[in-house]
């Protein structure tokens, strides 16, 4: 079967919801997010929707912050892991920043670290723990 998948910002309600429910499923239900802190800064962020074969697969987002562009909140659902989805929402997301984004970093939990790196960000500084798992801050080269 072939596997279509595309990513899109995320700006009408339908979407943003699908979005939410994503990130809720994969940090709050399977990584014991706290809910408060998963959809903090939600309101001041770039959303985005993976789907594959029209099912909502995944989501992201990405915000300006006193720093520059951070890329945050890469949640794929579980029966869709593997199949490339986290790869299209990295590569949807840094196309969509704007021109002038000159410094683009995230916090990557320990096991998708070799994801971000294939799109050229580096680890910066030491391990830290962030909602109760362990993270890198990486920074784009």
């Amino acid at each position: 079967m072939h596997l279509k998948t595309e990513v899109k910002k995320a700006t009408e309600q339908a979407d943003l919801d699908k979005a939410s429910a994503i990130r809720y499923e994969v940090f709050v239900v399977g990584q014991d997010c706290p809910p408060a802190l998963e959809v903090e800064f939600d309101d001041e962020s770039t959303h985005f929707l993976a789907t594959v074969n029209g099912e909502p697969a995944g989501a992201c987002r990405w915000r300006k912050t006193d720093k520059g562009y951070k890329l945050e909140r890469f949640a794929v659902l579980e029966k869709f892991r593997g199949l490339g989805v986290g790869q299209a929402l990295v590569k949807a997301a840094l196309e969509a920043l704007p021109a002038d984004a000159n410094y683009i970093y995230l916090h990557a939990q320990v096991q998708a670290v070799s994801l971000y790196t294939r799109f050229g960000f580096e680890q910066s500084g030491p391990e830290f723990e962030e909602a109760g798992m362990r993270h890198y801050k990486m920074v784009k080269k």
